[in-house]
């Protein structure tokens, strides 16, 4: 192969790997537009499901109230008594499910990440 046969290659392969670079850029800011759009979308709607918690948490102790004839005190203790149920029961199966076995590689990984987060080497 000559010295201008080598060069018109070396030039036709740089070409083609800039168009891929080019191509590769082009498709990773989507991709960066595609995840801080869905996680505003995400954070907006975990926001407007907290502010329902709280006012379904606020009319079943109206319910309760009115339903038991109890005073506010009561009323609220009996809510906060089936809010705290239902948070054991969820910590129970949230627990039962996170329970292993897990694999290597995602053990190794956890052990890492905790390391990290917590500063021991």
């Amino acid at each position: 192969m000559t010295g201008s046969n080598f060069a018109r290659v070396t030039a036709l392969i740089s070409s083609v790997m800039d168009l891929h670079v080019r191509i590769a850029l082009q498709e990773a800011d989507k991709e960066k537009r595609r995840l801080v759009g869905g996680g505003v979308m995400l954070g907006m709607g975990l926001t407007l499901m907290t502010l329902a918690l709280v006012a379904a948490e606020l009319v079943l102790l109206l319910w309760i109230r009115e339903a038991f004839a109890l005073s506010w005190l009561q009323a609220a203790a009996a809510v906060a008594a089936i809010d705290v149920v239902l948070a054991g029961v969820s910590l129970r199966i949230g627990g039962q499910m996170l329970k292993g076995p897990y694999l290597p590689e995602t053990t190794a990984g956890l052990i890492r990440t905790t390391r990290a987060l917590t500063g021991k080497s």
